[in-house]
């Protein structure tokens, strides 16, 4: 069984997927509470689903990118269960993760999206570092929400530190809805010598604000 908040289709709003057909199957709870956080509807509640279900109704959606989200999927043992599930079904599986959970022992298969916190979310002490380690530059992407100057720099010092531009596929610079100075952030992007890439969370600007992250 999985406790999960909701499973639903629409495009990708964020990551180098941007713009694709895509199901999410968001699960229940979150160990850490960022400061920033649009999908704290997510903390508590939700339903005790089956494996199977879970797997019914992505099925229906008809969409073969499929991302586990949350909250935070990777604290559920069980959300390890059902991306193996989904990559046996050729699913093209994305798991967009905190990383405050250690990501040993996912299925190879998936790609990950590994969420770096930022001094500003309050919780950057509690980054899982060996995450990184396990990155592959073929597949795997990592995010930095940055919400002003300092955050900004912390994430070019960890892009440098652990050489992430050689061992991810990508590196997104998201900026914190209605927080970030948009024009600074992309001059501080722009100037930096360094290959990422600013993003924008695309469902919101369609949908409005009051559209959780994905």
């Amino acid at each position: 069984m999985l406790r999960v908040t909701e499973i639903f289709r629409s495009i990708q709003g964020e990551s180098t997927h941007a713009g694709r057909p895509c199901s999410f199957v968001r699960l229940t709870g979150c160990p850490m509470r960022c400061t920033w956080c649009d999908s704290e509807y997510t903390f508590t509640g939700g339903e005790h689903v089956t494996f199977e279900d879970v797997m019914r109704q992505v099925r229906a959606h008809g969409c073969r990118l499929v991302e586990v989200t949350g909250g935070e999927p990777l604290a559920q043992k069980g959300a390890f269960e059902l991306i193996r599930r989904l990559c046996d079904e050729d699913f093209e599986v994305l798991v967009e993760t905190g990383g405050f959970v250690s990501t040993e022992g996912l299925d190879p298969r998936a790609k990950l999206i590994l969420d770096v916190k930022c001094p500003a979310s309050g919780e950057a002490e509690r980054n899982h570092w060996p995450n990184l380690g396990r990155l592959r530059a073929d597949r795997d992407e990592v995010k930095f929400v940055v919400s002003d100057r300092a955050d900004w720099e912390f994430a070019r010092g960890v892009i440098e530190r652990y050489e992430l531009e050689s061992r991810a596929l990508a590196l997104l610079i998201s900026p914190v809805w209605g927080v970030t100075d948009l024009k600074e952030l992309a001059d501080l992007v722009a100037s930096s010598g360094l290959d990422v890439r600013m993003q924008l969370q695309m469902h919101k600007y369609i949908w409005g604000p009051e559209v959780h992250g994905v």
